[in-house]
């Protein structure tokens, strides 16, 4: 059964108690004050930040009507997370913006939303059960494209080391998938392959090290997040094996164009943090109104190499 929005609740008891009121009616719909919370796993995370930051300004650029945005950090905690959704719901918000802390109790905050009828925009990361809508970067595209990248400056030749992100995510699995079915048809070998926690440059750095000194052969370095591959560059510099090792990237943090840029990292790509901020919140306030979206809303990714590094340090998508 379809579940009624929010904006559908609120006609149908203005119709049934005549004079009732509430905080966010007006005689002029467009003037109507529209709550949007959004929970972040962290704000130290570029990309989380960048979002957040992207669905701040959009809510200060839109004319039509008053938005007030309730952000709330969970500070990488999963329990936290749906705690503070909890509260948002309490609240009243009359959407809600999700990036999920995690894969463990990722849906229930999906539920608890939509028992409370209020409409769910999920992004980056998608819970087993689904918001109405999710929004993301199409990672096994963009994963797809950087693994033809390597394929092409390597010949097909080299040993591989990954450093997974947090397993179970969304980002994870996908980058995965996209990466390794380029990979799988070349003599490219994949020698060590170790997750991260939380996607964080120091994990990038003691992992890479200790793969480094278990093999040494190693050629090619993934991290799955530019915070992981500049650990991992870290760590080969250390090593003195700057003219052994590429290593590539996934996100275009600022950090990780600057070392695109710099020759310290080989490429990444480059999430468009602000268009997926802005659609995030277009899409929660529509949703909030009652319209019906896409299940998935993918966006692309765009290969940064030293050719192109400038222009979107410039110019963040």
């Amino acid at each position: 059964m379809k579940l009624l929005t929010k904006a559908t609740v609120f006609l149908a008891a203005a119709t049934l108690a005549l004079g009732g009121c509430s905080s966010n009616s007006g005689d002029d719909a467009s003037n109507d004050v529209i709550t949007i919370g959004v929970a972040v796993p962290n704000q130290e995370a570029p990309f989380f930040n960048g979002v957040r930051q992207a669905i701040e300004a959009e809510a200060e650029a839109t004319t039509d009507r008053e938005v007030k945005i309730i952000v709330v950090d969970a500070k990488d905690s999963a329990d936290t997370q749906v705690s503070q959704i909890q509260d948002l719901i309490t609240q009243d918000v009359d959407a809600i913006i999700y990036i999920p802390a995690g894969a463990t109790a990722a849906t229930v905050p999906v539920r608890s939303a939509h028992a409370a009828g209020i409409p769910i925009v999920t992004v980056d990361r998608n819970p087993e059960e689904p918001g109405d809508t999710f929004i993301a970067t199409d990672a096994e595209g963009a994963s797809r494209e950087l693994g033809e990248y390597v394929v092409e400056q390597t010949n097909g030749e080299g040993k591989l080391a990954v450093i997974q992100g947090q397993l179970g995510t969304t980002p994870e699995e996908m980058r995965a998938k996209g990466f390794d079915g380029v990979i799988a048809d070349t003599n490219i070998e994949k020698v060590a392959e170790q997750a991260s926690d939380a996607w964080h440059r120091d994990e990038g750095f003691s992992i890479a090290q200790d793969m480094l000194q278990a093999h040494p052969e190693i050629t090619i370095i993934f991290g799955r997040a530019d915070a992981l591959a500049l650990g991992a560059a870290q760590a080969v510099r250390g090593a003195g094996m700057e003219d052994q090792v590429m290593i590539v990237g996934f996100d275009g943090d600022p950090d990780g164009l600057e070392a695109v840029r710099d020759g310290v990292i080989d490429a990444t790509m480059c999430q468009q943090v602000n268009k997926i901020g802005q659609l995030s919140l277009q899409s929660a306030i529509k949703l909030a109104d009652g319209e019906e979206l896409p299940p998935e809303q993918l966006q692309d990714a765009i290969l940064v190499t030293s050719d192109n590094a400038e222009e979107y340090i410039a110019n963040h998508p």
